[in-house]
């Protein structure tokens, strides 16, 4: 009996190359590499676009402030504006309603002067001549100082002596002008000793600025007197031996330190020597 014996094949006749496999997977790592670098690229740019998204929306949002804050700015302004243009309005409105009010009373005063003018004239040309007119105009000037004169006079106050009371220099030199007595203007200083006045000295004692009171001792025919808190414009009167008449002292302002005033002294006892004092209370 013959043994038939089949061929035995090895894996060499017929296998795949060695080679084939490692580049298989030499590709399957690559690929591998390739999709989780693409996937690390991804989430880079998701992380990059969600942060400029969110310096992009800062960045919004602050601006939109911005404009808020200027809108509302904007509004107060032309609030503001408004009111002042309001303003202005009225006081433009008032302004030319003033000068038209103005124009009108100075044109109606006008008129009234011109009318009273020509009635002057006429009548004088008619009853009187230029000599009279002269006259009169002299007489009218006359009157209207005397008249000045009254009324400055009622404006001031008369003591109990019947003099009048000046209470400041203007005052002091209407009643110099008038002539019947001398006027001796003063300023007189705490501590600061007496001081001459006419023909008697004075020394400040104390002032009193609330109540607009002081102290002044006064040196007259070598004796004194002192008269305590008398009021200012209150008229201090005494005698001396040179004078039948009485000397009047009169403190018009008082400071911490001074006293101003002035002494009236009659024109007869200007120049006497003084040889006794009698204070008037």
């Amino acid at each position: 009996m013959t043994e038939f014996q089949e061929p035995v094949y090895t894996s060499t006749t017929a296998g795949t190359p060695r080679w084939v496999s490692l580049a298989v997977i030499v590709l399957a790592i690559a690929s591998i590499a390739g999709v989780g670098l693409g996937v690390s690229a991804l989430n880079e740019a998701k992380s990059v676009g969600q942060a400029s998204q969110n310096s992009l929306k800062q960045a919004n949002d602050a601006l939109s402030q911005r404009l808020a804050k200027a809108e509302e700015t904007n509004q107060q302004l032309q609030s503001d504006l408004k009111v002042v243009t309001d303003k202005l309005d009225v006081t433009q409105t008032d302004l030319l309603a003033a000068r038209k009010q103005t124009k009108a009373v100075s044109v109606a005063y006008d008129r009234k002067l011109t009318g009273l003018k020509t009635d002057v004239s006429s009548q004088l040309a008619t009853k009187a001549s230029t000599d009279d007119v002269s006259k009169l105009n002299g007489d009218v000037s006359g009157v209207k100082s005397g008249l000045d004169a009254t009324n400055n006079n009622l404006q001031m106050a008369r003591s109990e002596m019947g003099t009048l009371i000046a209470r400041n220099h203007d005052e002091i030199d209407t009643l110099r002008r008038m002539g019947q007595r001398d006027y001796y203007e003063f300023t007189v200083t705490r501590k600061g000793g007496s001081q001459k006045v006419g023909s008697v000295e004075v020394e400040l004692r104390d002032t009193n600025i609330k109540k607009n009171q002081y102290t002044i001792n006064v040196l007259a025919d070598d004796k004194n007197f002192e008269k305590k808190n008398r009021s200012v414009n209150e008229p201090i009167f005494f005698y001396t031996g040179g004078s039948r008449a009485a000397l009047e002292l009169v403190v018009n302002k008082v400071s911490k330190t001074t006293a101003s005033g002035y002494l009236s002294v009659p024109k007869s006892a200007g120049t006497a020597s003084a040889s006794a004092t009698t204070p008037a209370q």
